[in-house]
């Protein structure tokens, strides 16, 4: 297998993925040469096309240049979403080339630093980028790999030369984190997700174990209070943290002013009073707990992270406002899993109580819509309104029978119907809107722009 000093080329299959991208994106950084495939053009990919990062949208080997056609010193990376039939991968398998999934690269760059790694079935995306932000505002620095674009620095991948410390987001998907050896550890949740990969709940908790059980002697591991995490390997430290205040790190006196949230924070450190969010959503505030915890770890100074905490703009597609006027609000999130439905359904409420919600949601995936139909319903029953749009498969075929309506004809609520996306807009408008919500982790994310924009036109005639 290839060294880090030995590669020259990097061919990225799958290459606009989230987790793909920011990998590519270090590479690029070092000077080495970088390209892959995706099946779709996005935002991102346009971006790292723009960074001169060559991509081509068809699986044909032909497309992929001479110089990736050394195995000698070019590395492949995929990621699992990739079907194993896929020509190029087949191709790059069967002549022998060094072909690596994507998390056993992430060890392999992250492998002497002292990884900061955050894992959870739920906000993992939120507290990695926020515990890298609050590293890289300080003295301590940071390197990072997120697996969400930072608004402040509109990227997923963060550099610092001088910085020991590396924050990855590391993801359960297939096992993933188990490739990484963390120094630090955040487990922000551990519900049931993924069971087409892991097949039943207790399969889901076994790999967290075996994630804490990859902690180095001497580090550290921080999870979220009232998660049962047992064994825990004697040459480790274990702290809890919550937004309450039964845990080792926890939030107090909360208090919302002018729509962003406040507060104190106990630790075994001691309290840090005067802290101010910069994103919206009591659901970040527990999240900036775990963030700041990870930061106080590290040596990031108290007054260091009081300043850098109002300045973290969020994530795109995190609880992203698009419209914020007394007309309309449109809120964006990611969420596409009953847990972080209900999370982001209360923030949402908690800022405005007397306001009427619209949701359009898209489920993701056919195994997550089958497995947590339920959940969904209950979930979405808590919204005003409800729009549903198709399942989007991603990686999956069609099951017979699994479809959108099985959410619906599991809901309470009156006010829900399927809707195509060619009607979305005309749907939506049919009946007045305060608060609209969008939620999904599919291609939803291509219609939010053009909803923006509609929206705007519309609001702006009444």
């Amino acid at each position: 297998m290839l060294q880090l000093k030995d590669i020259k080329s990097v061919y990225f299959i799958g290459v606009g993925g989230i987790g793909m991208s920011a990998i590519a994106r270090f590479f690029k950084y070092e000077g080495l040469h970088v390209a892959g495939y995706d099946r779709v053009s996005t935002v991102l990919t346009k971006e790292l096309e723009a960074e001169g990062i060559d991509i081509h949208y068809e699986d044909d080997i032909k497309q992929v240049a001479l110089n990736y056609h050394d195995k000698s010193s070019t590395l492949v990376v995929y990621t699992p979403a990739i079907p194993a039939d896929h020509s190029e991968l087949c191709y790059f398998n069967s002549k022998g080339f060094d072909v690596r999934k994507r998390a056993a690269v992430l060890g392999l760059i992250s492998s002497g630093m002292n990884s900061v790694c955050v894992a959870g079935t739920h906000g993992k995306t939120t507290i990695s980028s926020m515990t890298a932000h609050l590293y890289k505002q300080s003295s301590v620095g940071c390197n990072a790999f997120l697996g969400g674009i930072i608004n402040n620095y509109k990227t997923n991948f963060l550099h610092d030369g001088q910085s020991p410390y590396v924050v990855l987001e590391a993801d359960e998907f297939d096992r993933s984190f188990l490739h990484l050896h963390p120094h630090f550890a955040l487990i922000s949740a551990v519900d049931a997700d993924h069971l087409d990969i892991y097949g039943d709940e207790e399969s889901v908790s076994d790999a967290f174990h075996a994630f804490v059980e990859k902690i180095e002697p001497g580090g550290v591991l921080l999870h979220k209070a009232g998660l049962m995490i047992d064994d825990v390997n004697d040459e480790i430290e274990v702290f809890t943290y919550s937004i309450e205040e039964k845990a080792d790190f926890s939030a107090m006196n909360i208090r919302l002013v002018n729509g962003m949230y406040q507060f104190d924070m106990r630790s075994p450190f001691g309290v840090v009073k005067g802290l101010e969010m910069g994103v919206p959503g009591l659901v970040n505030v527990e999240n900036a707990v775990g963030a700041i915890g990870l930061a106080l770890l590290g040596g990031v100074e108290p007054e260091e992270i009081k300043a850098a905490l109002p300045l973290f703009e969020g994530i795109r597609r995190r609880f992203q406002y698009r419209i914020k006027e007394d007309k309309l609000v449109f809120i964006d999130d990611y969420a596409h899993h009953p847990q972080e439905i209900n999370a982001t359904v209360k923030s949402v409420r908690a800022l405005y109580p007397d306001k009427h919600i619209t949701t359009i949601f898209q489920p993701h995936l056919y195994t997550r819509t089958r497995d947590f139909a339920s959940g969904f319903a209950e979930a979405l029953d808590k919204c005003d309104r409800v729009l549903l749009m198709d399942i989007y498969p991603a990686r999956e075929l069609p099951i017979e029978g699994v479809n959108a309506d099985m959410i619906r004809l599991l809901m309470h609520n009156k006010h829900v119907q399927l809707v195509g996306r060619d009607e979305l807009f005309s749907v939506l408008t049919s009946e007045q809107n305060e608060v609209i919500l969008t939620l999904g982790a599919g291609d939803i994310d291509k219609e939010v722009p053009l909803l923006e924009a509609k929206l705007r036109e519309f609001i702006s005639n009444y």
